[in-house]
């Protein structure tokens, strides 16, 4: 078997990926999306016949970001976009072999890989806690391990942005959120982030490849070289308003904020849409300019705050005279929890290496080291709730539930048998985040540091995590 590390002379070849199917897109196959030790196992288990083993993978949080209350569920539609397109064809079967990373018969695996598989999973929008198993993968061990990578680059990168982003949702009450992060961070994770972050209930975004992709509204005005590109602050006032109309929003901070809003004003008059404030103090920059415009008889004209906002400058301005926000760099970094921290895990595997995805005993395997305890066995997971329909419990068990007229049942079907079921549009996803919230207990939507908001209870021993 070729030892894949043992190549200190090897330059890999000049592979060009193939051209995708539309500008600005990643190519067609997302198969490489993967780790290189993926196809090593692959490799291995195929020399010895535990590549047939019908296998149970589950993806779940040990533990929240420090201080959090819930998770949310976000990239499950990105996911099944994924696994619809994880094929090696042949560009990729040609690096695979040609840089020594998968022998003949790895490679006529591959050829002819397509996921047959079952796969189960928290629906998009909800919430999720310390050991909810967010997603249950069953196959064959090597059907099921390549999806690793790919499954946990998505969930815990979309996880991340959702969680952050519901927090700054519910510390800005009633006032509408602009996602605005894309020239914070790569330039395909701002896509992803901006459909995240709309999922959690932010109103619009900036990225119009979002809005292209997955219908997220987009919102945006003029940044301040619009302004400095003119030869003076009216003359750029004016001719925005000119192209854009009254509704617009006006930047005026880029000189003197008071003799921008005067100007605006001038200009626009008393029914301009909105101003936006980017940079200064900027509760007393709000506060003065919400005096000044109603001085002004602007009293309709909106107020937006934009400037490394996070959820506690958001709860901070929970009492200035504004109407809404920008956030960029605090949330496609997900507030300083840039990761959810999801693993991917061997929870069950059959007995007999021969016995294929749909047959043999399932028999519970977990890791046992000190540190990274696993729990053995294929889980279900139920939200237990009391009359009022609020959250209790986490119950996690390994048989089917008997759920109660109280409790609501996670996991729902997205594949079956290869195909995928499970597909949904982010509104859906969207509406679902808020009913979420909804049966949550209130102290969860608290932004001071605690302990999850309800406790996850593994059963039929009662152990809490």
């Amino acid at each position: 078997m070729t030892n894949p590390v043992n190549y200190p002379d090897y330059q890999l070849p000049d592979y060009q990926l193939p051209a995708s199917d539309s500008p600005g897109t990643a190519p067609l196959e997302t198969a490489l999306l993967t780790d290189h030790y993926e196809l090593t196992m692959l490799q291995a288990s195929l020399r010895s016949g535990a590549a047939n083993r019908r296998a149970i993978f589950e993806v779940f949080a040990r533990h929240l970001p420090h201080g959090r209350r819930y998770g949310v569920v976000a990239g499950t539609g990105r996911l099944l976009d994924a696994l619809e397109r994880f094929r090696f064809g042949p560009a990729e079967l040609e690096f695979l072999g040609g840089a020594g990373i998968a022998d003949d018969p790895t490679l006529a695996f591959l050829e002819s890989y397509r996921f047959s598989g079952n796969i189960w999973g928290y629906s998009e929008g909800d919430c999720y806690f310390p050991g909810s198993p967010i997603l249950v993968v069953e196959g064959t061990f090597a059907e099921a391990v390549l999806l690793e990578t790919v499954t946990l680059s998505i969930l815990n990168h979309d996880c991340a942005i959702a969680s952050a982003a519901s927090r700054m949702v519910t510390a800005a009450g009633d006032r509408p959120l602009i996602e605005m992060g894309s020239r914070r961070t790569h330039e395909q994770a701002a896509v992803a982030s901006a459909r995240a972050a709309y999922i959690a209930g932010f109103a619009s975004t900036s990225n119009l490849r979002a809005r292209f992709d997955y219908g997220v509204p987009s919102a945006g005005t003029s940044a301040h070289a619009f302004t400095l590109v003119h030869d003076s602050e009216r003359h750029a006032f004016a001719t925005q308003l000119e192209a854009l109309g009254p509704d617009t929003t006006l930047l005026v901070d880029t000189y003197d904020v008071p003799r921008a809003v005067r100007t605006a004003i001038e200009v626009a008059g008393p029914n301009l849409g909105a101003v936006r404030i980017d940079s200064g103090d900027l509760p007393v920059l709000a506060r003065q300019v919400r005096a000044l415009l109603d001085e002004l008889g602007a009293v309709h004209t909106r107020i937006v705050l934009t400037g490394d906002l996070d959820e506690y400058s958001i709860a901070a301005l929970g009492a200035v005279p504004v109407d809404g926000y920008g956030v960029g760099t605090s949330l496609v970094t997900g507030s300083g929890a840039p990761t959810a921290a999801l693993v991917y895990k061997l929870v069950a595997r059959s007995s007999d290496a021969g016995s294929g995805a749909g047959s043999g005993e399932l028999q519970p395997v977990a890791k046992r080291s000190v540190g990274k305890p696993g729990r053995g066995g294929r889980k279900w997971a139920v939200r237990h709730r009391d009359e009022h329909g609020t959250a209790l419990s986490e119950r996690i068990s390994l048989i089917p539930p008997e759920t109660g007229p109280l409790d609501r049942e996670l996991l729902v079907p997205l594949v079956v048998a290869g195909e995928i079921v499970g597909r949904e549009d982010v509104s859906a996803a969207r509406a679902r985040h808020r009913e979420a919230l909804a049966e949550l207990p209130p102290y969860a939507l608290q932004l001071s540091r605690g302990y999850p908001a309800i406790p996850t209870v593994f059963e039929p021993n009662g152990e809490e995590l």
